[in-house]
């Protein structure tokens, strides 16, 4: 692992907790996208070295709208930066951590990703992401 990247939380309203955030932080956010393929909406803030992700569901069977169903807003995942996301994922794979992904995916902030399943991440849903360098 390279370092904290980025912590997710799950919004039910990304405007209000836009405005919550600037206030929070004393800035605004620097990127707002939409990442059609998981029905979301995101918005990112710079927090020293690392980043806080905001993420709105923009679909009702978004894996966000899911979460903030069941447990409400809050914090949803922690991202770790990766040299060689597909390195990582093997020997996450060899470790025995269960991926979410068998292949990393396109995810935002010009990333690709791939989730570990919380139950083997003592609860917790980590991401692993590596700039696309292209």
């Amino acid at each position: 692992m390279v370092r904290l990247e980025h912590i997710g939380i799950a919004v039910k309203d990304l405007k209000a907790s836009n405005e919550l955030f600037e206030q929070l932080l004393g800035a605004s956010n620097y990127k707002v996208e939409e990442v059609e393929s998981e029905h979301v909406k995101t918005a990112f803030f710079k927090a020293g070295e690392s980043k806080i992700e905001l993420l709105e569901a923009t679909a009702p069977e978004s894996a966000i709208a899911k979460y903030v169903e069941k447990r409400g807003e809050g914090i949803h995942h922690i991202a770790f930066e990766v040299e060689d996301i597909y390195a990582e994922m093997e020997r996450m794979r060899a470790q025995g951590y269960q991926l979410l992904n068998d292949q990393p995916k396109r995810g935002a902030d010009n990333k690709l990703v791939c989730f570990i399943h919380p139950k083997t991440a003592n609860g917790v849903l980590v991401e692993l992401c590596q700039t696309i360098r292209e």
